[in-house]
């Protein structure tokens, strides 16, 4: 194997050279265009999903407080440490 800027792969195969000239395809390119449809589906999901959630928020913050609460107690905690 040699050492520089070689175009040599690592089994010492040649590599081949970057294509210089783009290849006509049969396929139109593709052109984006803004997707309004999607675009509101995707708004009455999460409406959708904000409407859920905020009955359910009061206890997803019993819980978070809960478990730091828990969490504090358990680091304040005596450990039995055996000699």
């Amino acid at each position: 194997m040699s050492s520089g800027g070689s175009d040599e792969t690592a089994d010492g195969g040649a590599m081949p050279a970057p294509v210089k000239k783009i290849a006509r395809t049969v396929t139109p390119p593709y052109r984006g265009r803004p997707d309004a449809e999607m675009t509101t589906i995707g708004i009455a999901y999460g409406l959708g999903l904000v409407v859920l959630l905020i009955p359910l928020l009061p206890f997803i913050v019993v819980v978070w407080v809960v478990s730091k609460i828990t969490g504090f107690l358990a680091r304040k905690a005596p450990t039995d440490r055996l000699p």
